[in-house]
């Protein structure tokens, strides 16, 4: 697996690429063979404290983690455990919905998840394949068509951390959500 490494007000030395390189590729064992997408590593400083956020576009499937602390290197180590339990929960879930009916998912990720994570602690294992994926709640409303700022606006009335709505312009449905830093975020259909 290959990984774009960047920093953002950060300098990313050779000895931090390194160790992101080393410990991204214990995610490798994993899979029957190596994923040819490209990963997107962001590692960041803000006012000492260190943030990393990993992306892995796989086939159906993207990963992504992102840790805050005020150590790089144990950032990136919790990180790499939430991809790890990430990757986990997919093969639960896939080998549960796709016993025998999809080889192609099925293959992707490798058989036996014990052999393949000898360093992983076996509680964990346990469980994430105990866990369930249980709807508590069911919620159904009519989307009003708006605009980007009018849905931040009834966002912020509610009291929610995001709104999902109509976009008045482009006739899709949108999710708008308000960031750590503050700041607000879109996500549109492609």
């Amino acid at each position: 697996m290959n990984f774009a490494i960047r920093g953002q007000h950060f300098e990313v030395t050779d000895a931090i690429k390194d160790y992101v390189d080393k410990k991204l590729n214990r995610l490798e064992r994993y899979f029957d063979s190596p994923p040819v997408s490209d990963g997107m590593v962001t590692l960041s400083s803000n006012r000492g404290r260190f943030t990393v956020e990993v992306t892995i576009p796989l086939p159906g499937l993207l990963l992504r983690a992102e840790d805050r602390s005020e150590d790089m290197y144990a950032s990136i180590d919790s990180v790499v455990d939430k991809l790890e339990r990430q990757i986990r929960k997919h093969k639960t879930k896939l080998n549960r919905k796709f016993r025998q009916n999809d080889e192609n998912l099925k293959a992707f990720f490798v058989e036996d998840p014990t052999a393949a994570a000898l360093a992983v602690d076996e509680d964990a294992d346990v469980e994430v394949e105990s866990d369930e994926f249980e709807i508590v709640r069911n919620k159904r409303f009519l989307l009003k068509p708006m605009d980007v700022e009018e849905a931040i606006l009834q966002m912020n009335l509610i009291g929610h951390t995001f709104f999902v709505f109509s976009n008045i312009n482009s006739q899709q449905v949108n999710v708008v959500y308000r960031r750590d830093d503050g700041k607000y975020g879109l996500i549109e259909q492609e």
